[in-house]
């Protein structure tokens, strides 16, 4: 790629007048090219523009600046910091964090050549529907969501939102319509501009995407598409879109061969994911103002999805807990239904279900307690804003019968558990009391009930 910077270059940012040094070129694309800058030992990255994008884009320097003004949404964007020049240079870039090493693009998951858990899929979808909650909550649309411009850590799921030079004020008009397979049909049809309502849309696609390595939109239809030119691109995407798992109408169902992923991996998500897509991808396709899932619902779908995740004790698979499909589909006494990998029966976790009390914060949630399980503030407060950084609870074991588990107090307030013949004891913090089915923790705000 022709290089707009030379290694060694000087270039300077525009508020606080930073002299920086380039010495990597990173790589680039349609847009401009990414450097490796120092700041005094301290690696940070420059995003410069090419000229001929700055004419298409005339607004994109009002939009940093905006941007900058703003500040970022949260630490998960590697957002713009502050505009740069270099003398001799024409046109404009602009400086931010540097993404982690560690941290991997989502191209990787689906070309498999990178494979986390489910646990750290769901973990990514969570961080995803928050990270762009917060954004939208400054009034601002992203306009391009896509796989290019998410990246995450494998081990953790923890996230990075790159290119946010396209983030702008909600309902402005711009230069930046999406990326093809992203895009809502309202826009592929070219009856809208992209917006917070669209990106709900586009999160969709993606967390799609996420979990069943497949398009919510490529069945049969896409099989039969001998050119996959724009008017072809435009009916599927645009004009009649049509849910591969629509529950009403099946003209677009996977076929086998061709879409062995979407086959694959549906199955092994619960029920209550299953509705969101289908509300996604069948009210949301023609009403972008009341059909689309919002940001919220995914997010706390993702937390459920995590909790509710338990491992086959015969070949160790990650499946998940779903009552729902248990009640319907008639399993088996003790069974939470067959392994997909393996096919055994996968016997009831042991788990707690925690009653949550308040006219705000009413409800229920259950969490499936693994042996690598945490509870955290929001499973014991629903009034807790979600934080994982620390857990308030974890499995703990009988120092001398590893088959007895135990919930350890992690947090710094007493528990008060009352076994089911009666017995009441506090628990306080770094104490454990025995998972036995009948068990009631009170933990405050809500009260957990243990099963085995």
């Amino acid at each position: 790629m022709n290089q707009l910077l030379n290694v060694g270059q000087t270039v300077q940012s525009k508020t606080s007048r930073m002299l920086l040094t380039v010495d990597q070129f990173l790589g680039g694309g349609g847009q401009g090219e990414v450097y490796r800058v120092a700041l005094q030992s301290q690696p940070l990255a420059v995003k410069w523009f090419f000229p001929h994008y700055l004419r298409q884009d005339p607004r994109l320097r009002e939009r940093l600046e905006k941007a900058i003004q703003l500040g970022a949404p949260s630490d998960r964007f590697l957002w713009p910091l502050e505009i740069v020049n270099a003398p001799g240079v024409a046109g404009f870039g602009y400086l931010m964090a540097l993404r982690e090493p560690n941290f991997k693009g989502l191209a990787d998951l689906v070309t498999r050549r990178v494979e986390p858990s489910l646990l750290t899929l769901a973990t990514i979808g969570f961080e995803l529907a928050h990270s762009y909650l917060q954004l939208h909550a400054k009034g601002l649309c992203y306009r391009d969501i896509s796989f290019g411009n998410v990246f995450f850590d494998p081990a953790t799921g923890e996230v990075r939102i790159c290119d946010n030079d396209n983030v702008d004020v909600d309902g402005q008009q711009g230069a930046i319509g999406g990326t093809a397979r992203f895009m809502a049909p309202e826009i592929v049809r070219g009856d809208n501009t992209p917006s917070t309502q669209t990106d709900l849309f586009s999160l969709a696609v993606l967390l799609f995407y996420l979990l069943m390595n497949h398009h919510p939109l490529e069945g049969a239809r896409e099989a039969a598409i001998h050119c996959f030119d724009l008017p072809a691109m435009t009916k599927l995407y645009g004009t009649e879109p049509l849910f591969i798992y629509d529950p009403n109408d099946d003209r677009n169902r996977p076929v086998p061969g061709y879409h062995d992923n979407a086959l694959a991996f549906w199955p092994i998500y619960p029920d209550f994911l299953h509705k969101l897509f289908i509300r996604a991808f069948t009210d949301g396709l023609s009403d972008p103002f009341h059909g689309r899932v919002r940001e919220s619902e995914w997010r706390a779908a993702l937390v459920q999805l995590r909790d509710v995740l338990c491992y086959c004790p015969n070949c160790k698979a990650e499946n998940f807990y779903d009552p729902e499909a248990i009640r319907s589909n008639g399993t088996q006494a003790n069974s939470a239904g067959n392994c997909w990998a393996c096919h055994q029966p996968v016997r009831l976790p042991p788990r707690i279900r925690i009653h949550h009390s308040g006219a705000q914060s009413g409800g229920q949630q259950v969490i499936v307690l693994r042996h690598d399980s945490k509870l955290y503030p929001h499973h014991v407060d629903r009034n807790r804003h979600y934080d994982f950084s620390h857990a308030v609870a974890e499995i703990a074991f009988h120092p001398t019968n590893p088959n007895v588990w135990g919930l350890k107090n992690l947090a710094t307030d007493k528990w008060v558990a009352t076994t089911a013949a009666g017995e009441v004891r506090d628990v306080p913090p770094g104490r454990t009391v025995t998972i036995a089915t009948g068990t009631r923790i009170q933990f405050g705000y809500s009260e957990g009930i243990l099963r085995l």
